[in-house]
C-alpha cells in the first residue's frame, strides 16, 4: 500500500472521510464525562435493576478509592474475573480509575487456564461475584497461591438472585464488597493516566501454547471506540442518548467491551444487561422493550432465524442489527433478511484491534461473504503468503496487514513474538483473504486453519460457506484431518436443523460438486447434536482437532 487515496475510500458512506478526526484520551475521562454529561439517565437495566450514569458514577468512585487505599494503582495488574452483570461496569471504571492494567478473566475459563494468566499478567488481587462457580473457582485459586486477596460482590444488590448463591468463606484474604469499601475516602486528586498508559492485558491466542496477554493501550481502546462512532452515527445507525441496546456478548470480551460498554456509555445510552444469550429473552427485549441495537456472533443470529414463528415477530424497533466476532455465514444472513427484512451488518476486527477493523456500509453493494472496507484512521493491506513485507495488489489473496491507533503495540512478556507480528509497522492478522477493486475485502480462513491437502491450499471457510447452503444444515465447522494420500483433507462437522434428515457423504459431496473445487471437497462427514463453542459463543475448532488428533493416535496405537 503507497497511501492515499486508497481503494476503499470510494466506496465509504455519504459524509464519512478516511481522515476523520480520531480522539483518544484515557478511559476514566471518557467515563467521568459520560456521568457529567448524563447523570440522571439510565446507563444499565439487569434483572429488572436500573442504574443510572449518576448511581455508576458514586459506584466507580468508592471503588477506585477502595482499591487505591489497597495498593492497587500504577503499575499494578487487577483481574476482573465477572460475567454480565453491574459488577462489571464498576470493577473495569473503577480498577482503571486507579491507573491499574487490568486482566479480563473468563468465567468460561479452565482453572490451570487462569491460574497461567495470573502468573503471566501479575495479578494478585480479583474482583468476582458469588453467582454461579466463579466464587468456588476463584478460593482454589486463592488457595493454590495463585491469588493474595479475592474481593466478591454480592449478586443480592440487584435483586433476587435467579440461582442459589456461593457461600463467602469466613476467610481475611476474602472480602465482601460492602467490606471492603466501608470507609474509603477519594483521595486529593486521581492519579494522572496518560492515553498511551496500558489499560488492558487481553488474553488471546492458545490454539498453540499457552494465551498470550495483548497489550491495549487507554488511546487503543478510546480510538476504537472514536472510530465506531465517526462509522455507525453518520449512517444513522445509533442515536446517542436514544438507543436501547442489547448487551448478550460477555463484557471480558473485546467485542462487547467496546463496542457496547465503552461505545454505549460514551453516547450515553441505555444497555440492556444480559447474564447470557438466550433466544426468547433476546426477542421480547426487542418487542417489549424496544430495543433498537443488537449485537451478536453468527451462532445467534442463526437461532433467531430459526426461533419458531420469528416471522410473526414485531422487530420494527431495530435499528442496528450487527455480526461479529467470527465470520457469518452468507446463506444465515440471507435467511435472517427473508425472514425479518432486517440486513445483517458487521465487520471484521481482533483482540489485537481494540477490536476495530472493516464494517460493511449501510447501504453498500451486495458484496456476499465480505467484511466490508477498513473504517476511518484504519489501514489494511493484502501481503505475500511466503513474503510478509511484498503488498498483492486487488484480487489476490495472501495475509491482512493492519495499522491504526486502535493496534496493540504487541503482547505482554513476549518481546520475540511482539516482533514476529509487525512487520513494515503493521500487523500480521493471521487472517487470509484479499480485497477487491472497491476496496472490499473478503476473508478466506485464519491462516492456521488453512489445510495443505494434495500440495493445494484449502481453506476451510470456503467449504463451510458452501455447506451452509444445504437446506438441513443448522451448523457446521471444517477442519483438516490426517490423510494417507493427501496429507490432509477436510472433515466436515455438521448439525441439523430441527425436523431435517441426515445425508451421507456422497449426498453430500452431490451437493458441493458445483459450488466448490474438487480438491476442496471434503472427504469425512460426522454429524454432531452441537458444536463446541468460544466464551463468546463462536464456533470453536480447537476441541474437534484435539478429538481427531487423539483418535486418530489411538487407531495408530491399536493397529501396531
Amino acid at each position: 500500500m503507497t497511501g492515499r487515496p486508497f481503494a476503499w475510500e470510494k466506496s465509504y458512506p455519504p459524509g464519512i472521510s478516511w481522515d476523520a478526526p480520531v480522539q483518544t484520551s484515557s478511559i476514566p475521562e471518557l467515563f467521568d464525562r459520560a456521568v457529567a454529561d448524563y447523570g440522571p439517565r439510565r446507563a444499565t437495566e439487569y434483572r429488572g435493576v436500573p442504574l443510572t450514569y449518576g448511581d455508576y458514577g458514586r459506584l466507580v468512585d468508592e471503588a477506585a478509592a477502595s482499591l487505591l487505599r489497597d495498593g492497587i494503582g500504577r503499575d499494578t495488574t487487577l483481574a476482573v474475573y465477572l460475567p454480565n452483570t453491574p459488577w462489571h461496569p464498576v470493577a473495569f471504571f473503577g480498577g482503571l480509575k486507579t491507573g491499574a492494567r487490568l486482566v479480563m478473566l473468563s468465567p468460561l475459563d479452565a482453572e490451570r487456564e487462569l491460574a497461567w494468566k495470573l502468573r503471566d499478567s501479575g495479578a494478585r488481587t480479583l474482583i468476582t461475584t458469588d453467582l454461579g462457580e466463579l466464587l468456588p473457582m476463584a478460593c482454589r485459586l486463592l488457595a493454590d497461591g495463585h491469588l493474595d486477596k479475592v474481593i466478591v460482590g454480592g449478586d443480592t444488590a440487584w435483586g433476587a438472585p435467579p440461582v442459589p448463591l456461593a457461600p463467602i468463606p469466613d476467610d481475611p484474604a476474602i472480602v465482601r464488597w460492602s467490606d471492603y469499601v466501608l470507609g474509603a475516602e477519594p483521595p486529593s486528586a486521581w492519579p494522572r493516566i496518560d492515553p498511551d498508559d496500558i489499560a488492558l492485558l487481553q488474553y488471546t491466542g492458545g490454539t498453540t501454547g499457552r494465551p498470550k496477554g495483548a497489550i491495549l493501550t487507554h488511546a487503543n481502546l478510546t480510538a476504537a471506540t472514536s472510530i465506531y462512532e465517526t462509522w455507525f452515527e453518520a449512517q444513522k445507525l445509533s442515536k446517542p442518548g436514544e438507543d436501547r441496546v442489547v448487551c448478550v456478548l460477555p463484557l471480558f470480551h473485546i467485542y462487547a467491551l467496546t463496542t457496547i460498554l465503552l461505545r454505549q456509555f460514551r453516547a450515553g445510552n441505555e444497555i440492556l444487561l444480559r447474564p447470557r444469550f438466550d433466544v426468547d429473552t433476546s426477542i421480547r427485549d426487542i418487542e417489549e422493550r424496544r430495543a433498537t441495537v443488537f449485537l451478536g456472533v453468527p451462532t445467534m443470529w442463526i437461532a433467531i432465524a430459526n426461533a419458531p414463528g420469528i416471522e410473526d415477530r414485531d422487530l420494527s424497533s431495530l435499528r442496528y442489527c450487527g455480526s461479529g466476532g467470527a465470520p457469518l455465514p452468507v446463506e444465515s444472513a440471507r435467511r435472517f433478511r427473508r425472514l425479518t427484512g432486517l440486513k445483517l451488518l458487521g465487520g471484521w476486527g481482533m483482540t489485537e484491534t481494540s477490536p476495530a477493523g472493516t464494517n460493511l456500509p449501510a447501504d453498500g453493494p451486495d458484496k456476499p461473504g465480505s467484511i466490508g472496507v477498513p473504517m476511518p484512521g484504519i489501514e489494511v493491506d493484502v501481503v505475500a503468503l511466503d513474503d510478509s513485507t511484498r503488498v498483492l495488489p486487488a484480487g489476490e489473496t495472501g495475509e491482512l496487514r493492519i495499522r491504526g491507533p486502535n493496534v496493540t503495540r504487541g503482547y505482554w512478556n513476549r518481546p520475540e513474538e511482539t516482533a514476529a507480528a509487525f512487520v513494515d509497522g503493521r500487523f500480521l492478522t493471521g487472517d487470509i483473504g484479499y480485497m477487491d477493486d472497491d476496496g472490499f475485502f473478503f476473508i478466506v480462513d485464519r491462516k492456521k486453519d488453512m489445510i495443505l491437502s494434495g500440495g493445494f491450499n484449502v481453506y476451510p471457510q470456503v467449504i463451510e460457506q458452501a455447506i451452509y447452503e444445504h437446506p438441513a444444515v443448522a451448523e457446521v465447522l471444517v477442519i483438516g484431518v490426517a490423510d494417507d494420500y493427501r496429507g490432509e483433507s477436510a472433515k466436515a462437522f455438521v448439525t441439523l436443523r430441527p425436523g431435517s434428515a441426515s445425508f451421507t457423504l456422497a449426498e453430500l459431496q452431490d451437493f458441493l460438486a458445483d459450488r466448490i473445487g474438487r480438491h476442496e471437497m471434503p472427504r469425512e462427514l460426522e454429524f454432531r447434536d452441537a458444536l463446541p463453542r468460544t466464551a463468546v459463543g463462536k464456533l470453536s475448532k480447537i476441541a474437534l482437532r484435539d478429538e481427531e488428533r487423539q483418535k486418530r493416535r489411538v487407531a495408530t496405537h491399536t493397529a501396531g
